[in-house]
């Protein structure tokens, strides 16, 4: 069994008095592809919050690669190589593809602008356009492409195919199995269930704040009454 790079233990996270996060637990080990699924509202979004350091956890402990990061500041974590693409994106209207990329790019990462060029070809056809001018599943492979060249040891990913067509979703998964197979793992949030299926190696499913389920892929797969259970009409 792969080492665990990612390590939540029991957090609690709020908004203010609101009780969001209730006793988190989850854990990503190296290489693997993790979701994270639930209703809307179930904390998905307040659980990555949590990790990332946009959230600080009120108890429970974080830790990444080894290093209790609970109570870090976010460019902290993601100094450590942790990198969050959030649901709006996050990327520069003003700036050209290209100029997106190289404000983000890092010396030593592994991956350079011609290599997710390589994966994204779609970017490169548009590198001097500008962000605001790209599609919406064109800026999304834009913010994935923009967390490679900063040399991530994880990928957060919140929501990569939200709204998107049919045909650019089969697109970005297709990306995203090309970034799993150089061994950058994923911890991904998703209703989109057909995607989850086809991309990850463990599931979890968070309800009001709590992890109600954790499986494999072939449990999940085989457990119809949890899906219906706990995620209604979006596992049909």
């Amino acid at each position: 069994m792969s080492a665990t790079l990612l390590e939540v233990e029991n957090v609690h996270g709020y908004y203010g008095k609101s009780h969001i996060l209730q006793g988190v637990t989850l854990e990503v080990r190296e290489g693997e592809v993790v979701t994270l699924l639930g209703r809307n509202g179930a904390g998905k979004t307040s659980t990555v919050k949590s990790i990332s350091g946009l959230l600080a956890p009120r108890t429970g402990r974080v830790r990444f690669a080894g290093t209790e990061i609970s109570g870090w500041q976010p460019h902290q974590i993601a100094q450590l190589g942790l990198a969050l693409v959030p649901e709006n994106r996050g990327i520069f209207g003003l700036l050209s593809v290209e100029e997106n990329l190289r404000i983000a790019a890092r010396k030593r990462s592994p991956w350079s602008i011609k290599d997710v060029y390589t994966i994204f070809p779609r970017l490169e056809e548009r590198r001097r356009n500008g962000g605001g001018q790209l599609s919406g599943g064109e800026q999304q492979m834009l913010a994935i492409a923009r967390a490679l060249v900063n040399a991530p040891k994880l990928l957060m990913l919140d929501e990569p195919v939200e709204g998107l067509a049919p045909v650019i979703v089969e697109e970005i998964v297709a990306q995203l199995k090309q970034i799993r197979a150089t061994g950058i793992p994923i911890l991904l949030i998703e209703q989109n269930l057909a995607v989850c299926t086809e991309l990850a190696d463990r599931h979890y499913i968070l309800e009001l704040g709590r992890v109600v389920y954790n499986g494999t892929h072939d449990e999940f797969a085989a457990d119809e009454i949890t899906k219906d259970r706990y995620l209604g009409v979006n596992a049909h």
